[in-house]
């Protein structure tokens, strides 16, 4: 395993894993209510749900096992899951290398009732935790929910728990 060092000035450890997977974050997004994207309490960072939204559209929307296929939702989950990681690095005022522990990953996905593969669908929000923040720090447990609609019919809704460091 290589380990990545932040030098003083330059990109740091997470922003370096992140070029090398060619993984790219968009802007945060705005909140859509009356709510903040992000919170930090006593070092704790708490996310409200980011959706699968790009280029001011939700991608792939609908309900899994109708409208929207597996391989569909695993793109979705994936760009919820840049959402995240943007709006995590904003409130990290731009350095994800604050984060000392990726906690836990709270993961809806709108479907049918008999729609039953909720981890193959989230799996790509987890490998891009890891891939961002490394084994040690980006593994995290994560809960999985059913849901028959969410927020601007987006097939995938997350939020995240954090630890941040002073």
């Amino acid at each position: 395993m290589t380990t990545i060092v932040s030098k003083p000035g330059g990109i740091g450890a997470v922003e370096t894993r992140l070029a090398e997977a060619h993984i790219a974050l968009p802007a945060p997004q705005p909140a859509i209510g009356n709510y903040r994207p992000v919170r930090i309490v006593d070092g704790w960072l708490f996310t409200s749900g980011q959706l699968s939204w790009r280029d001011g559209a939700i991608v792939h929307p609908g309900l899994l096992g109708q409208d929207v296929s597996v391989e569909q939702g695993r793109e979705a989950a994936a760009v919820a899951a840049l959402n995240l990681l943007a709006q995590v690095k904003a409130a990290c005022a731009g350095d994800l290398d604050r984060i000392s522990h990726c906690v836990r990953l709270s993961c809806f996905v709108a479907c049918t009732a008999g729609f039953h593969r909720h981890a193959t669908i989230l799996d790509p929000v987890s490998s891009h935790l890891i891939a961002a923040f490394g084994d040690e720090v980006g593994v995290h447990a994560r809960l999985a929910y059913g849901s028959s609609a969410l927020p601007l019919n987006s097939p995938i809704e997350i939020e995240g728990i954090f630890k941040v460091r002073a």
